[in-house]
């Protein structure tokens, strides 16, 4: 994975302050699934100044994504966006506030593709983190056919980051509200990929 990162070009849009900067207040990074593949390699190169720990499902391929991470040098939480239990929370919360970015795949590990699940909007409002929304773009790539369409990029393309404007999630009081307010968080996601 080293030597297929290092064959890629880069370039990088930074509208979160996060690139070079100095950690103040630590975030959630949200992707979608279908560009996690090189994910490691891109925070170790654009944000090698912020600790982040990656939120990775628990079943066999998340396996393989888990020692990837791992390998980098990042924390692993196994579990699902989905289906935030009680401990993952915890476990989330604890994280986020040892001085540590938390990375999800809203829409992982099943799907369905592009549609955020509601575990990070909780998450964002019981910690009152902000989130960035991360895309990652590839110039010639191959496209797997799995439930999300997963993106391998060609050795020798060119990659290009995105970190999105940060993204607050305030409080709510209804059903309603917090749909509204998972409609917004995928609204700005879904921005970053017909933005290119």
């Amino acid at each position: 994975m080293k030597l297929w990162a290092h064959s890629l070009r880069y370039t990088v849009d930074d509208h979160a302050g996060v690139v070079g900067k100095p950690v103040g207040k630590n975030y959630i990074g949200t992707l979608w699934h279908n560009q996690l593949f090189l994910i490691a390699p891109v925070l170790r190169r654009f944000i090698p100044q912020r600790p982040n720990t990656v939120l990775v499902s628990p079943s066999r391929d998340g396996a393989l994504l888990a020692e990837a991470v791992q390998r980098f040098g990042y924390q692993v939480i196994r579990g699902s966006s989905s289906r935030l239990g009680a401990s993952a929370v915890l476990q989330l919360t604890n994280v986020l506030t040892s001085g540590s970015d938390i990375g999800i795949t809203p829409d992982g590990p099943r799907g369905p593709a592009y549609e955020v699940q509601p575990g990070v909007i909780f998450l964002a409002q019981k910690t009152g983190a902000g989130i960035v929304p991360v895309h990652i773009e590839y110039s010639k790539y191959w496209r797997l056919k799995s439930w999300d369409g997963f993106f391998v990029p060609r050795p020798f393309s060119k990659i290009h980051v995105t970190f999105g404007a940060l993204h607050w999630v305030p409080p709510t009081t209804s059903d309603e509200e917090f749909e509204r307010e998972r409609l917004r968080l995928r609204d700005a996601m879904m921005q970053l990929v017909k933005r290119r």
